[in-house]
């Protein structure tokens, strides 16, 4: 065979791997990694403030809603934790498929991976990772959208990052964030990775036991949003949600018969009355380009990346209306 049919066949296995690789990313990536599965969606993320970052070395996690097959959804505040060195955190997202809103553990590894398209704000707005890189051994934090003082952390820099708010808690479906990750970020999802830290485990095992926190009792405005170390809910450490994400509607259905099959693959609904959200109006959340998070009292604004054609269609009704204006904004 010549030269030129043997570059022929390596150009010809190159783009069918690329193929793979897409084809990958947009119709398998809510098999991986999937957990728990319901029959209703999460709640809007809630307005709150992050909390000054305790020191070097420690990484910002997100909160996020939870699962609990009694009360149903539960809000674990976000935190600050000691990562990993080199590290960085891939938060977990639900993503809705086959008739059900799957949950997907976040993990710790070399890369962000992808994580719904979720803004979760402070560095997390959708696509990687924007407040903080590493730097050999040393974590250097990126003010613009960190809470983080000179005083107790000198590795720091600051970057701008393009705003794009909305408070949307998971991916697919009517209402939700309408991502699907990217080659590379399907690439990541393949490292070795890192469970959540025991750390990040007691935080939501102790927000679960707080009947405050689970969204059929505050409403989706959980009075700890947040904590300045993981695991202590004291008041110097706890800080509350400012608002809702939007306007909160109760679940159609009791806990216990929304759960759906847990296990690694996309979960069908053969066999399951399939559910029918209640009725919203046009006036959802998602889209709406209002700040979350650091807003007020000098703290920085949590900044996101998403572009602008990743933003969701109007959210379904357990969070339809938009969201309340925020007090203050730091220019």
């Amino acid at each position: 065979m010549n030269r030129n049919g043997v570059y022929g066949r390596k150009i010809a296995r190159g783009i069918v791997l690329s193929l793979i690789v897409l084809a990958f990313s947009a119709a398998s990536f809510a098999q991986i990694g999937v957990g728990i599965s319901v029959r209703i969606g999460p709640p809007a993320l809630p307005v709150y403030a992050q909390p000054i970052c305790p020191g070097p070395g420690y990484m910002w996690t997100p909160g996020y809603w939870a699962w609990n097959d009694d009360q149903g959804y539960y809000w674990v505040p976000g935190t600050w934790v000691v990562a990993p060195v080199g590290l960085l955190w891939t938060p977990g997202w639900w993503g809705w498929g086959g008739g059900f809103y799957a949950w997907h553990p976040g993990y710790w590894g070399p890369h962000v991976g992808f994580y719904g398209g979720i803004n979760y704000g402070f560095g997390y707005g959708g696509v990687g990772f924007v407040g903080g890189e590493w730097r050999g051994g040393a974590f250097f934090y990126n003010r613009a959208v960190m809470n983080v003082s000179v005083t107790n952390v000198t590795n720091v820099y600051n970057r701008t990052v393009i705003v794009n708010e909305n408070h949307v808690a998971f991916n697919g479906g009517a209402g939700g964030i309408q991502a699907r990750p990217t080659a590379q970020e399907a690439q990541y999802m393949h490292e070795q990775h890192t469970p959540a830290l025991a750390a990040q485990t007691q935080q939501e095992h102790m927000a679960m036991q707080n009947r405050e926190n689970f969204a059929s009792v505050n409403h989706g405005r959980p009075a700890i949003a947040a904590t300045a170390r993981a695991g202590d809910f004291s008041g110097r450490s706890a800080i509350p949600a400012r608002a809702a994400g939007s306007e909160y509607h109760a679940p159609a259905m009791p806990p216990r018969e929304a759960r759906g099959p847990a296990g690694g693959s996309r979960p069908s609904n053969n066999g399951f009355r399939p559910f029918t959200p209640p009725a919203r109006n046009n006036g959802g959340s998602s889209g709406n380009n209002q700040y979350r998070g650091n807003q007020g009292h000098g703290q920085p604004h949590q900044n996101a990346s998403r572009p602008e054609q990743h933003k969701s269609s109007a959210p379904p009704a357990h969070h339809s209306s938009p969201p309340p204006k925020e007090e203050e904004r730091r220019k």
